[in-house]
């Protein structure tokens, strides 16, 4: 069937440069006409929904002396030919996805044909003949195991049915919720702390993956050899970043510190690591939360933000997670009562940290105005005595890796908990800068969805305002 150019110059209006996109995909229905052509909504990470032109369809690949049609759909943007494709497997319900190195566990496709597109280079043709090779070299679907198992004649037969319109498809196979594990979790960085952050968040047991990655060679010399030599159950090694592909979770542990350098010049130096590790993280999993745990966080979150260039909801640092939660427990104990999320933990992670709580009993019953009062004297002793204590206990790396896991459980399950993270504060108590500083955030999937500010008395808003204004003394100096 001919291509109805007239039809689809209606349909591609929008399209900054649509008689380039036409002519790209005339050629795309001459060499692969099982493709078909159809304006649909595309549901970004953030919620936001397009109209982009769709191609559904199957691709031929041959695997061990037999030929195979592989269910695919391609997104085309509305800044094509610059801007890449976005692709995905389209299963039946009876089929199941390989994950592997070029597909997620949703189906997603990662090819270097795509982290390399520059048009006039590149083209959807190019793209599809690349996704061929490499799913020839390792099928990315096979059947659902049964009872009445299909052969791979009546497998290819039923996946080829696709084209034609069959309504049963999803993106990922349907698995009893009791028994499923929640993602992909990759973890930059394997010293003390990335051992911890892995050991802590397979004791959770939500992950149906989790990848190390180090980030220097002396690494090796550590735990990851350890890792290497006594395998663990959904735990992989990988020496470059293609084995993070897909990830749901990327932790970011890794630290350059120096003994005898001054503290500006051990910072570029972090920052100078992360310009390689961050790019080459998001270009593999577009679609993760970052979680940093690297030191100094509340920086190493900004600038982790800057070099990702994603929404700053889905760039989390851990702040001061780990001491609010102590923070509520002390509390809790004193009190001889679950303080609950009345209690927190906020602004720069470290000295300058300030502590908040509304207290039980204040002023009778209690309020449901979500704002925290941490200034009534009565409670200035007990709080005092428990910021005192936490100073004292410090933070190790088994301890950073349990406060990691308990974050990287909350967004894995979207469950929408709450928890003291480094999120960015620009307008938030006269705040005028873009720094990140922890606050009470809810995590989902999405990351932060809403972040509570707590009411404060003059003084912690002004030691708030004074970190901003440090941190950000701090990153003009850098090189980002």
């Amino acid at each position: 069937m001919d291509l109805n150019e007239k039809a689809l110059k209606k349909q591609l209006g929008k399209y900054k440069f649509r008689d380039l996109t036409i002519e790209e995909l005339k050629i795309v229905h001459q060499k692969f006409p099982d493709l078909k052509f159809s304006m649909d909504t595309y549901t970004f990470s953030d919620g936001s929904q397009k109209d982009l032109l769709s191609l559904i369809g199957t691709i031929p690949i041959g695997y061990q002396g037999y030929s195979y049609n592989i269910p695919v759909q391609i997104w085309i943007l509305d800044s094509h030919p610059f801007g890449p494709p976005m692709c995905f497997l389209r299963p039946t319900s009876n089929m199941v996805i390989r994950e592997g190195k070029h597909v997620d566990a949703q189906g997603r496709i990662y090819l270097p044909y795509l982290q390399h597109w520059s048009h006039p280079k590149t083209d959807v043709t190019g793209l599809l003949n690349e996704m061929m090779a490499k799913f020839e070299e390792a099928p990315p679907l096979y059947s659902k195991p049964s009872s009445d198992e299909l052969t791979m004649a009546e497998l290819n037969s039923y996946v080829a049915g696709i084209s034609s319109g069959l309504s049963d498809v999803s993106l990922q196979p349907k698995t009893e919720a009791g028994n499923q594990h929640f993602g992909k979790v990759t973890v930059l960085g394997g010293g003390d702390l990335g051992m911890a952050c892995a050991m802590s968040i397979l004791a959770k047991d939500v992950v149906e993956k989790l990848v190390f990655i180090p980030t220097s060679d002396n690494t090796m010399k550590g735990g990851i050899l350890d890792l290497e030599i006594f395998s663990l159950p959904r735990v992989e090694l990988s020496k470059d970043f293609s084995g993070s592909a897909g990830s749901n979770v990327v932790i970011v542990t890794a630290n350059t510190w120096g003994g005898e350098e001054s503290y500006l010049k051990a910072l570029q130096s972090n920052v100078d690591l992360f310009r390689t590790i961050i790019p080459n993280t998001v270009r593999y999993s577009p679609n993760c939360v970052l979680i940093i745990a690297s030191q100094p966080v509340d920086v190493m979150t900004y600038v982790s933000w800057k070099l990702s260039g994603f929404p700053s909801h889905r760039v989390v640092g851990t702040g001061c997670n780990l001491d609010s939660q102590r923070f509520q427990s002390i509390l809790g104990k004193s009190l001889k009562t679950p303080v609950g999320k009345e209690a927190w933990i906020i602004g720069e992670h470290g000295d300058n940290e300030v502590a908040v709580w509304r207290g039980s009993g204040m002023g009778g019953e209690q309020s449901n105005n979500p704002d925290i009062i941490s200034d009534h004297n009565k409670h200035e002793q007990l709080v005092h005595r428990v910021m005192k204590g936490l100073k004292e206990k410090g933070q190790r790396s088994w301890s950073v890796g349990l406060s990691v896991a308990d974050l990287t459980e909350t967004i894995l399950r979207n469950l929408g908990h709450s928890h003291s993270v480094s999120t960015l504060v620009k307008g938030w108590y006269g705040v005028s800068d873009e720094v990140f500083l922890s606050l009470p955030c809810m995590l989902t999937m999405a990351g932060v969805v809403s972040v509570t500010t707590p009411k404060l008395s003059e003084n912690e808003e002004a030691k708030l305002r004074s970190s901003a204004a440090t941190l950000q003394n701090f990153l003009q100096q850098l090189k980002i």
